[in-house]
């Protein structure tokens, strides 16, 4: 059965693209039947690729970032539509909050899947400097495994960490 999983920031230009372009690589490696897409809370740059410096540094790891900005829609909300949907920040979590009527349960905080060793926001690196981009990409590989160990239900990780 696929799962989907929709990642939601600002503008659709640095943090969820880079979730949803992370979160792919991880679910073709590991073989598991997962939809994954990207929105924003504001229509600042719809139609647009991601920045060109998450581009970057996303390509420096082996990802692509290819999905265009859209904006989140009410519809995107109904957990038939996706089954999880991950705020980046609080700021966007209230936002989704806000927006979906009825069930919010499957409206998370992509910080609910990091140990505390991580800050609870992903911060938005737009404004920052080049290592920004490079924090939102550890963090996002350290909770996408997660995420999709969570969604599909089983251990598909089995002896893949093992000690010899």
């Amino acid at each position: 059965m696929t799962k989907r999983i929709l990642f939601v920031c600002m503008g659709n230009i640095c943090r969820s693209p880079a979730g949803e372009a992370v979160m792919k690589r991880f679910a073709q490696e590991y073989g598991v039947d997962m939809e994954v897409d990207s929105a924003a809370t504001q229509a600042f740059h719809v139609g647009e690729l991601a920045d060109p410096r998450m581009r970057s540094a996303a390509e420096a790891r082996g990802y692509e970032l290819t999905s265009r900005a859209r904006v989140v829609t009410a519809a995107d909300l109904d957990p038939k539509r996706f089954d999880l949907v991950l705020a980046m920040d609080a700021e966007i979590h209230a936002f989704l909050h806000g927006l979906r009527k009825g069930s919010k349960s499957h409206i998370r905080m992509f910080g609910d899947y990091l140990d505390d060793e991580w800050p609870n926001d992903v911060p938005d690196p737009y404004y920052g400097e080049e290592e920004g981009f490079g924090e939102v990409l550890d963090m996002l590989e350290e909770g996408c495994p997660l995420i999709m160990q969570t969604l599909a239900g089983e251990d598909i990780f089995e002896g893949e960490f093992d000690d010899d």
